[in-house]
């Protein structure tokens, strides 16, 4: 493992929680980040402390095959959704696990969000899928959460909150934003009869765009 890399890794998932933390996606000591570093090793922010006193010697190096950690801190209790999110999508560089306030009340209502806003599908897939019950922290969670990431940017936990990734950890932090906003409209319009969907062909033709044409090159 490369330290120089591993601390810069450090670094950006401190001043992510902070940014996290900020945007009013989690309260208090909740929700997690977690960064790769190689195709082993990856970083993650430590159990039930305040994002403010965090300093990047607090974030968590661990081995995502083993789970095996060094540090004077003990990773999330979620160490594992994140260590298999990045093994099962290796195009990914950043988790991030939320639990903003309309994600959660779609999540505790056991509902899947349907692909209903532009943003939703370029930047997360398609429609947003909520897991079954699991304890938060298990490896059914974890499990979970991957299956119902596959072929997508985000999904929800049910009774939980949401768990996102990108390309970068700046991606998944937008992810996540962007997820809560789909689940507030989709809130909202359950009182205007509901959404409309947007038809697959479009899904996927905005997908594509948004992986390799939009923005800057």
């Amino acid at each position: 493992m490369d330290e120089k890399r591993a601390f810069e890794v450090q670094q950006a998932v401190c001043e992510a929680g902070k940014k996290m933390f900020h945007s009013g996606l989690v309260a208090g000591t909740w929700g997690n980040i977690s960064m790769r570093i190689d195709s082993d090793y990856m970083v993650v922010t430590p159990s039930g402390m305040n994002y403010d006193s965090l300093n990047p010697q607090d974030m968590v190096v661990m081995n995502m095959h083993d789970f095996s950690f060094a540090g004077k801190r003990k990773p999330s209790i979620e160490y594992a959704m994140h260590a298999l999110l990045l093994l099962d999508h290796p195009e990914a560089d950043g988790v991030v696990h939320t639990h903003s306030t309309y994600a959660l009340c779609v999540a505790s209502a056991g509902k899947d969000i349907p692909p209903i806003c532009d943003d939703q599908v370029q930047i997360l897939g398609g429609d947003i899928r909520v897991t079954g019950r699991a304890m938060p922290g298990s490896r059914e969670m974890a499990d979970e959460v991957v299956k119902c990431m596959k072929g997508r940017a985000g999904c929800l936990v049910l009774n939980h909150g949401a768990v996102t990734i990108g390309r970068t950890l700046d991606e998944a932090l937008l992810a996540s934003v962007v997820l809560e906003k789909a689940a507030q409209v989709y809130t909202l319009c359950q009182g205007l009869g509901g959404p409309v969907i947007i038809d697959e062909k479009s899904v996927n033709d905005m997908r594509e765009y948004f992986l390799n044409k939009y923005g800057q090159r």
